[in-house]
C-alpha cells in the first residue's frame, strides 16, 4: 500500500521560495514515474510536474522556469523546489505515481498533501 507523506508547505510572500519533499519508503521509488500535483479551493487537482523514472521532467505552463521537480531515489524522496511565487500557487501539494508516458496519476487515492499559501 502506498502512503506518501507530503511536507514542507507552509506560507510564502509573493516572490519567495518553498521546498516540498515526497516520501514512500514502501515503494521501489526508483521504478516509479512520480509526480507533484496541486488543488486549489474550488478547482480541480491539475499536474504541476512530472519526472520520470529516467529523469525525464515536464512542467505544467504555469510554472514554467519557476519550478524545478527532482528525485533521490536512494532515499525514496522527491521533490519540488518552487521559486518565485504567486498568488495562484496557493494550494494542497501532492505526490503521486503517475501513469507511463502519461500525465496523470495512477488512481485516486492521495495523501494528505502540504498546503502551500501565498501571503504578504
Amino acid at each position: 500500500q502506498i502512503h506518501f507523506a507530503e511536507s514542507g508547505g507552509g506560507l510564502a510572500q509573493p516572490g519567495g521560495s518553498l521546498r516540498l519533499s515526497c516520501a514512500d519508503p514502501g515503494i521501489i521509488f526508483r521504478i516509479h514515474d512520480m509526480g507533484w500535483f496541486r488543488q486549489a479551493p474550488g478547482r480541480e487537482r491539475e499536474m504541476v510536474a512530472v519526472i520520470t523514472a529516467g529523469y525525464k521532467t515536464t512542467y505544467a505552463e504555469s510554472v514554467k522556469d519557476r519550478f524545478t521537480i527532482s528525485r533521490e531515489n536512494a532515499k525514496n524522496t522527491m521533490y519540488l523546489q518552487m521559486n518565485n511565487l504567486k498568488s495562484e500557487d496557493a494550494a494542497v501539494y501532492y505526490c503521486h505515481i503517475v501513469r507511463p508516458d502519461a500525465l496523470e496519476p495512477v488512481d485516486d487515492i492521495w495523501g494528505q498533501g502540504t498546503q502551500v499559501t501565498i501571503s504578504s
